[in-house]
């Protein structure tokens, strides 16, 4: 199993694996998330359940796992690259003009979606689940733990702040770009590369990474837009 590491093919199948995976993970947060707009209590009752419970623990460090290596391959490819072909990026062969700036610039903006991860894992991770983690562990007290859980509360809070809805959104943007070269990539890496499938994984990719955006953007839009309501009612 040494050529996961030791060739280039390999590296390329364990970025697209773990790439995978975690836009597996988007759709099932953007899903969540989506269920904030429908009904308040029903987001609720998810963000209870996926607490610091014993499953959501493991879950989260498979995650961290797959995140943490997903970045160094990222940038052991991104530097065999840049000694094998300049500004050329992993995993691209018979170039289409549509993605050639997302696929040169995939290292940037891997970089500007880790930045605002942490920001996003402040605002929410270490706010609900590392909390809830603390109470389980007796550090805080039981009360802490019910406000940890109220994940509608902490929504409504960050996304009536316009600086915040505005850096949401660029991440977003950041995302978007990213997940339509990487998905085609990765695709493209495990062999879905001839002529019939090329097209069909080129737009695979713009959907399902229009989806997952749109599943995030519509809850930060949708509780900037009571926030205003709220102040305009006042």
């Amino acid at each position: 199993m040494t050529w996961l590491t030791n060739s280039s093919i390999g590296r390329k199948v364990v970025m697209s694996v773990t790439g995978a995976a975690l836009v597996l993970f988007l759709l099932f947060h953007g899903t969540m998330n989506v269920v904030a707009i429908i009904s308040e209590e029903g987001y609720n009752m998810i963000c209870e359940f996926l607490g610091a419970n014993w499953y959501a623990i493991i879950a989260t460090m498979g995650l961290a796992l797959l995140m943490v290596i997903h970045i160094l391959y990222a940038f052991v490819l991104s530097l065999q690259n840049y000694r094998a072909r300049g500004r050329e990026r992993y995993a691209v062969s018979g170039r289409q003009s549509d993605v050639e700036w997302s696929s040169k610039n995939m290292l940037v903006l891997g970089l500007i979606i880790i930045g605002f991860l942490g920001l996003h894992l402040y605002n929410f991770w270490y706010k609900m689940q590392w909390v809830e983690l603390q109470v389980n562990l007796g550090l805080l007290p039981h009360e802490a733990g019910i406000d940890a859980a109220n994940g509608i509360k902490y929504i409504k809070d960050l996304f009536a702040q316009p600086v915040y809805v505005a850096l949401y959104l660029v991440w977003l943007g950041a995302l978007w770009f990213h997940l339509t070269h990487g998905v085609w990539s990765a695709l493209h890496s495990l062999g879905l590369n001839n002529n019939t499938w090329m097209p069909r994984v080129k737009m695979i990719s713009n959907i399902l990474s229009t989806l997952v955006v749109l599943m995030f953007a519509s809850v930060v839009v949708y509780y900037f837009g009571y926030a205003l309501g709220a102040t305009y009612a006042l």
